[in-house]
C-alpha cells in the first residue's frame, strides 16, 4: 500500500508514518513544518519506502501530484492547539477549511481513500458524557475565536461526508480526545508536555483556570493503531468515530500526578483563562468520549493508562530537556573558544 499522510512531521503523523513502514508499505509525508518538525522523522531517514514532501495542502498542484501517486490518504494536516487557534485564527481557519477542500477534491479526482482526522473539539461546550458520535453540538459566539477551529473541523466532516453521499468518495471521519504521547511538545498548548516539562525544571506548574475542569488522555499508540484499523475496514466508510480514552481526570488533578512522577519540587498556579488566552475566552468543563462504536466494529481498547502516559512522555520531556542543556554547553564552548586570542 502506498499512503499519503499530509502533516506526517506532526506528532501523531510521525507514529502513524512510524507504524505504517513498519508494516512494509510505502509512506508519503506531506507537511509545510509549520507545526511539524524533520526531527519527528529523523530515527526513520534512509528507509527506501519513505518520502519527505516538504510543502502545504494548500498548494493545489502538489497535492494533486502526491494523491495521485497514493492508494490511500491519511489528512492530518492541520492547524492544532488552542493557543495557535487564538493567536493566529484567520490563518488557522484557511488551512483546516480550503486545506481540507483540496485534499477531498484530489482524493476524488484519483478515487482515493481518505481518512479526516476532526476533534473532540466538535462538541464544544457539551459537558455531557460520555459524548456520543451524534451528541448535540453547543458552541460559543462565532466572534469568539475559541470555536473557530471547532467550526472550521465541522466543516471538513460536512465536506468529506458529502463527498461519499454526493459522489460516493470513500472518506471515514474520526474524531480525536486528546492524543498524547511522545514528541509531542507543549507549544501551542497542550498540556501534558507543557506541565512535564515546568516539572521537570521545578518551576511552577501553569493550570488555566480553576483547574477543575476534566479530560481523558490517550497514548498515541492506540490512536495510530486504531487510524490503520479503520482504513483498511470497509464498513467504517462513509461513517464517524471517536477515538480516545474514558479516563477522566481534572487538569488540577494531572498536575498533581505529574509532579508526583517527577519528584518535583514545583507547586501548581492557577492562570486565568484571560491571561492566558483572551479576554472573554471559554472552555469546556468536562470532555469524554464514547468510544462504544470504534469499538465494535475494529476492537479498539485502551491498552496504557494514563500513568503509563505520563511516564512516557516525562521521559521525552526530560530527554529534550537535556539535549537542550547539552547544545547549549557546547554553544557556549564554541563562543568561548572563539575569543581566544
Amino acid at each position: 500500500m502506498k499512503a499519503l499522510i499530509t502533516g506526517g512531521a506532526g506528532f501523531i503523523g510521525s507514529h502513524l508514518a512510524e507504524v505504517l513502514l513498519g508494516g512494509g508499505h510505502h509512506v508519503t509525508v506531506l507537511d509545510d513544518l509549520s507545526t511539524g518538525r524533520l526531527e519527528n522523522l529523523a530515527h526513520l531517514d534512509g528507509n527506501p519506502q519513505l518520502r519527505i514532501v516538504i510543502g502545504t495542502i494548500l498548494n493545489e498542484r502538489l497535492v494533486d501530484k502526491l494523491a495521485e501517486e497514493a492508494d490511500v490518504i491519511f489528512h492530518l494536516a492541520a492547524a492544532v492547539g488552542v493557543e495557535l487557534i487564538v493567536n493566529k485564527p484567520f490563518e488557522s481557519l484557511t488551512t483546516n477549511i480550503r486545506g481540507s477542500e483540496i485534499v477531498l477534491e484530489m482524493a476524488h479526482r484519483y478515487r482515493r481513500k481518505v481518512l479526516i482526522t476532526s476533534t473532540s473539539e466538535i462538541y464544544g461546550k457539551n459537558a455531557t458524557g460520555p459524548l456520543d458520535e451524534d451528541q448535540d453540538r453547543i458552541l460559543g459566539s462565532p466572534l469568539k475565536s475559541r470555536w473557530s477551529y471547532s467550526t472550521a473541523k465541522s466543516v471538513d466532516e460536512i465536506l468529506a461526508y458529502l463527498y461519499w453521499t454526493q459522489r460516493q468518495l470513500p472518506t471515514i471521519i474520526v474524531r480525536l480526545f486528546n492524543t498524547v504521547g511522545p514528541r509531542q511538545t507543549g507549544f501551542y498548548g497542550m498540556v501534558i508536555p507543557r506541565l512535564a516539562a515546568q516539572a521537570l525544571k521545578h518551576e511552577p506548574l501553569t493550570v488555566y483556570g480553576t483547574g477543575k475542569q476534566s479530560r481523558c488522555f490517550l497514548h498515541v499508540a492506540d490512536c495510530v493503531k486504531t487510524l490503520i484499523d479503520l482504513m483498511g475496514h470497509p464498513k467504517a466508510v462513509g461513517d464517524v468515530f471517536n477515538i480516545g480514552s474514558q479516563e477522566e481526570v481534572t487538569i488540577e488533578g494531572l498536575g498533581r500526578r505529574i509532579i508526583e512522577l517527577t519528584s518535583s519540587r514545583s507547586s501548581i498556579v492557577y492562570v486565568p483563562y484571560e491571561q492566558a488566552y483572551e479576554q472573554g475566552f471559554e472552555d469546556m468543563q468536562r470532555r469524554v468520549p464514547n468510544t462504544a462504536k470504534v469499538a465494535a466494529l475494529t476492537g479498539f481498547k485502551v491498552t496504557r493508562p494514563l500513568d503509563q502516559i505520563l511516564r512516557d512522555v516525562i521521559a521525552d520531556s526530560r530527554a529534550r530537556l537535556e539535549a537542550d542543556t547539552r547544545r547549549k554547553t557546547q554553544d557556549a564552548s564554541v563562543n568561548t573558544s572563539s575569543k581566544v586570542v
